[in-house]
């Protein structure tokens, strides 16, 4: 089972990694904090302080086709906050 999927890289997710040294992640929805606290401290080589979730429930959309109604919904995700010690970063472009 992999715990981290990707890193979210987004306008308020670069604004908090800057000002509070906190990083996002994407997540498996079954991990729980001590397993992503783990998997992250494995992969980048860094301590973490602590570690905030939040489930994302999937968005539902309606289309009106040809053929009639089509109803769908997106997938649910699970977003993790990592917070980093003081004076430890992630370089998350160096892998690109």
């Amino acid at each position: 089972m992999s715990i981290l999927i990707k890193p979210i890289i987004t306008e308020k997710a670069t604004m908090q990694s800057e000002l509070l040294n906190a990083y996002a992640f994407e997540v498996n929805t079954k991990a729980n904090k001590i397993e992503i606290k783990k998997a992250v401290e494995a992969a980048y080589g860094v301590s973490v302080e602590k570690v905030r979730t939040m489930n994302v429930r999937p968005d539902r959309r309606t289309r009106y086709t040809k053929t009639g109604i089509q109803n769908g919904k997106t997938k649910a995700i699970k977003k993790a906050i990592v917070q980093l010690a003081e004076g430890e970063t992630i370089d998350l472009y160096a892998n690109m």
